[in-house]
């Protein structure tokens, strides 16, 4: 119970690590808020985890104000924010990357960071603290070829985090990031392009340890971050890469 009496918000939690997150966060007490533009996918999460559900396109800025006035509605605070959310471009050169392509995963990668910065930390200043978790990738630190835009966009979202610590340490905020590793995920095979067992091979050959993540492998690194047993710890880009980035 590392989160009892906690509030918090999981974006893209419908699936994949989100999913994960959103499942031990309530695990360990949590009052959770398991958020996802697919709301179908959201409920089946909320009702195994217990959890409540809000649908959202953290890209919009109407859809991010909403989510946390359900939240604000409902808790009065928000303890925990989850920014996991995230999609890619198919791999190609990077010159074939359609501006469509490029402007919808900056607008969820990159731009819902700021969006949900908007609508939340004024909140949690008035609280007088919080966490704020952004779920990176390995991508911003050891790009992959033909993966160029999605690459900067996780890069952006890693700058973002350690500013956003600097600025809001003063205010008992705390923000961090994790950089998972392609993992077991609806994305996988984004990634990938297709999914065979060559193409997994090459994938897991850059993995030291020899395997994707797991949303349980990012779970428990959320879980400590966005704890007190890490009121310490700020600005960090946790690589939970099974030793990709060494």
């Amino acid at each position: 119970m590392r989160l009892k009496g906690k509030t918090a918000i999981v974006t893209g939690a419908g699936s994949g690590f989100g999913a994960g997150i959103a499942r031990r966060f309530a695990l360990e007490g949590a009052d959770v808020i398991v958020a996802d533009i697919n709301p179908d996918a959201a409920l089946a999460v909320a009702e195994e985890a217990q959890a409540r559900v809000a649908t959202v396109d953290v890209s919009n800025g109407d859809s991010v104000k909403a989510m946390v006035t359900t939240a604000i509605n409902l808790w009065d605070r928000i303890d925990i924010f989850v920014n996991n959310a995230g999609i890619t471009h198919l791999p190609k050169p990077l010159e074939d990357v359609t501006e469509e392509e490029f402007d919808r995963v900056l607008s969820v990668n990159a731009k819902s960071v700021y969006l949900t910065a908007r609508e939340i930390v004024p909140h949690m200043k008035a609280a007088g603290g919080g966490a704020i978790l952004n779920i990176a990738s390995t991508a911003g630190v050891s790009p992959r070829p033909n993966l160029n835009w999605y690459n900067a966009s996780k890069g952006w979202m890693i700058t973002a985090t350690k500013t956003m610590a600097v600025e809001l340490a003063p205010h008992g905020i705390r923000v961090n990031a994790v950089n998972p590793v392609a993992g077991e995920t609806p994305l996988l095979q984004s990634f990938m392009g297709k999914d065979t067992p060559e193409i997994r091979e090459k994938f897991l050959s850059t993995i030291p340890i020899g395997r994707f993540s797991t949303p349980h492998d990012i779970a428990n690194a959320a879980l400590y971050l966005c704890s007190d047993e890490a009121s310490m710890v700020t600005g960090v880009a946790m690589e939970v890469d099974g030793g990709r980035c060494i």
